[in-house]
């Protein structure tokens, strides 16, 4: 599968957003961003990429973006843990593709077999316009977040 391009739209795949299941499509309604880690409660998604997301959120917002969503390969309850255990606002989506559904849908699939976790997403993120259009996507950034804004 091709990784997916700016020009594309968003596939129709459910996902788990808290404890409702919805289509990424339904989740991206009006501009936003879709943030990918590996991993929750890995070192570097949780001290560095999560964090940077959720301390520019208002920056964001102030750039007309109204959805801002983390998604891993992780099962919702992992996420609703790890959303707790690093304190992130409700105006920050933890999305569980728990099943890998989407991640294989746009071609992001990260094999991190040798690091005994199975198969996981690439890091990457996302500007999505309204209608789920993506404007923009870039993978294995040290600092997403500064990357996205200067985008937007």
């Amino acid at each position: 599968m091709a990784k997916i391009a700016a020009g594309a739209t968003l596939p129709d795949v459910k996902v788990k957003v808290g404890d409702e299941v919805k289509s990424i499509k339904d989740v991206f309604t009006d501009k936003g961003v879709l943030f990918a880690v590996p991993g929750a409660f890995t070192p570097t998604c949780s001290e560095k990429h999560l964090p940077g997301f959720v301390s520019k959120a208002s920056e964001l917002a102030a750039k007309g973006v109204k959805t801002i969503a983390c998604i891993a390969v992780n099962d919702p309850f992992v996420m609703k843990a790890w959303k707790k255990d690093v304190n992130v606002p409700d105006s920050v989506l933890m999305i569980s593709d728990g099943n890998g559904d989407f991640t294989k849908a746009i071609g992001m699939v990260l094999d991190a077999s040798a690091n005994y976790l199975g198969s996981r997403s690439n890091r990457y993120a996302m500007i999505i316009e309204p209608g789920a259009k993506v404007a923009w996507v870039g993978e294995g950034e040290d600092s997403f977040v500064d990357v996205v804004l200067s985008k937007l």
